[in-house]
């Protein structure tokens, strides 16, 4: 709220801004956060919740780069045009060309259309040469080739039908994996977790992450990856190659094809060169998506199955406590005070109030929290496993798991006030808005 208000007194920033007037997500993310207030150096600046002394800070950090932040919009508006002329098509403008722009204004201020095209030119090419090759355009001609399609398929088809079968009955380990969920959320914060980090080893010996991705490609498994909105279907099929992609229409995690699970990897990477090939992204992609949990590290398929008990045991609308563990009642606690949650709760008893509208939806989020919070889990899983970047650290473990609760929040929030800003909620707006401010 502080940066939205203050954000909206500065000029000459509109292309750095929302269609409402505020910063945009990624202003705040890649300019704001990590170049104007600084948080770790600034700790008056930090947290979502800022003290009078904070906001006063802010304001003055905000508008002492008031002028570097107009001439980053001016660097950015350049860089869009420029990038027209040069037909580039590859990449997410704003991720890649921010930070950019704002070093460009720091160094040399506002850009001069005559004389700094060829800087911004420059600049374009370096930042798009970064991909080395690693380009959404060169996975789709790859995945496209005819006969490499018909190799790819055959690929998929082997190493699907190879799969870990189950092996007996396994026993079930959810008294376990809450007992690790609990000792990790007890300890935040501190350094010791040797209780933690016993069970977590022993899970990791035994497996266990591994047995319970087995477990959901069977239609029988209950809770099975259908009812935890893993895929559409009663058990997940085997991948397709695929040849489009949309970060807006993305399927469910087991219902991806190649092409979108690389494709997510390929506009996450920040420099694109220290990335596999494509053809080694693609192949390790196969090998991967008919793993179990569609990963290959052991520590981040733990991970997913102690989501799942984590998940299960969420109650943001505040039914039915009863029951919850140490780990489940710290991110409910946090859930339940959040202002859109009281709207959802009237909406969840009376849905007929808002039929399809956007607070229903984030409504049934909340009746069923576990779907968006382990499909989010994944995607983040995901990321790990490409980078090969296990969770062996118990307070990491617990940081992922947790830090998955606080973005669907706040994924939420952005709903919630995005529907309340844009009119579409109509008479509710006015007591809603009271209480989400």
């Amino acid at each position: 709220m502080v940066l939205d208000e203050i954000w909206r007194s500065l000029d000459g920033v509109a292309a750095l801004s929302g269609a409402q007037g505020g910063p945009l997500r990624r202003t705040v993310k890649l300019i704001l956060d990590p170049l104007v207030l600084r948080p770790a150096q600034n700790p008056l600046c930090a947290g979502p919740i800022v003290t009078a002394e904070g906001a006063a800070e802010v304001t003055t950090r905000l508008h002492a780069a008031g002028p570097v932040l107009r001439a980053t919009a001016e660097w950015f508006t350049l860089f869009k045009q420029i990038r027209r002329t040069l037909r580039i098509t590859d990449g997410n403008p704003q991720d890649l060309y921010f930070q950019r722009c704002f070093e460009l204004a720091t160094a040399t201020g506002s850009p001069d259309r005559l004389r700094d095209n060829e800087t911004a030119e420059a600049a374009l090419l370096e930042l798009h040469g970064c991909t080395a090759g690693r380009t959404t355009r060169a996975l789709r001609e790859y995945l496209t080739e005819p006969a490499r399609v018909w190799e790819l398929t055959d690929l998929v088809r082997v190493t699907w039908d190879h799969r870990p079968l189950p092996e007996g009955e396994y026993s079930d380990r959810t008294a376990e994996f809450t007992s690790l969920l609990d000792v990790c959320a007890a300890a935040r914060g501190r350094s010791t977790r040797a209780e933690g980090g016993s069970v977590h080893a022993a899970l990791l010996a035994d497996r266990a992450g591994t047995h319970s991705g087995i477990q959901l490609w069977s239609a029988e498994t209950m809770p099975g990856a259908q009812y935890l909105g893993l895929t559409e279907h009663p058990a997940p099929p085997p991948p397709p190659l695929g040849s489009t992609a949309s970060t807006a229409t993305l399927a469910r995690p087991f219902d991806r094809s190649i092409y979108e699970r690389v494709f997510t990897v390929l506009q996450a990477a920040l420099d694109r060169a220290d990335l596999p090939t494509v053809p080694d992204l693609v192949g390790a992609e196969i090998a991967r998506s008919c793993a179990p949990w569609a990963l290959l590290d052991e520590s981040l398929r733990l991970a997913a199955a102690a989501g799942v008990v984590l998940a299960l045991g969420l109650r943001p609308l505040g039914d039915d406590p009863n029951g919850e563990s140490v780990a489940q009642r710290v991110i409910n606690g946090r859930w339940r005070r959040e202002a859109y949650v009281l709207q959802a709760r009237r909406l969840a008893v009376r849905p007929e109030d808002e039929p399809g509208g956007p607070l229903a939806a984030v409504a049934a989020d909340l009746r069923m929290p576990w779907r968006p919070y382990l499909r989010r889990l994944w995607v983040r899983l995901h990321g790990r496993d490409v980078r090969e970047s296990p969770l062996s650290d118990t307070g990491e473990f617990w940081d992922v798991l947790d830090g998955v609760a606080r973005s669907v929040m706040l994924d939420h929030r952005g709903r919630v006030k995005q529907a309340l800003s844009t009119g579409v909620v109509g008479d509710q707006a006015d007591s809603t808005e009271s209480r989400a401010s």
